[in-house]
């Protein structure tokens, strides 16, 4: 199982905005992180700070469903608002944190 890890950057008063579409996220969006492997997905807020974390058995099959989906590239335009993301021109996907740090007691 890959761990990933990735940050974006909310704009400004979005807060309350993102939680509620992600409160309200849609059902293809859904099932294509189903298709994908993704899970235990959560993503936390601090400041203008979010962290999302997943994990998957194939990172990089998992990459490729993702740039082929067309929700995928509806549901970024749909956010595009409320968030920052860079996105590595290579994957189409913002780059991954590195773990530094595991306790798996």
């Amino acid at each position: 199982m890959e761990r990933i890890a990735t940050c974006f950057k909310l704009k400004e008063g979005m807060q309350g905005e993102y939680k509620k579409r992600h409160d309200e996220i849609w059902s293809e969006m859904s099932k294509l992180m189903k298709k994908c492997g993704i899970k235990n997905y959560s993503i936390w807020n601090f400041d203008d700070l979010l962290f999302g974390y997943f994990e998957v058995e194939d990172f990089k099959k998992c990459q490729e469903i993702l740039n082929e989906s067309t929700v995928k590239r509806d549901w970024d335009e749909y956010m595009s608002d409320i968030i920052e993301v860079k996105k590595n021109p290579k994957t189409g996907l913002p780059d991954n944190a590195k773990l530094m740090f595991l306790f798996d007691g």
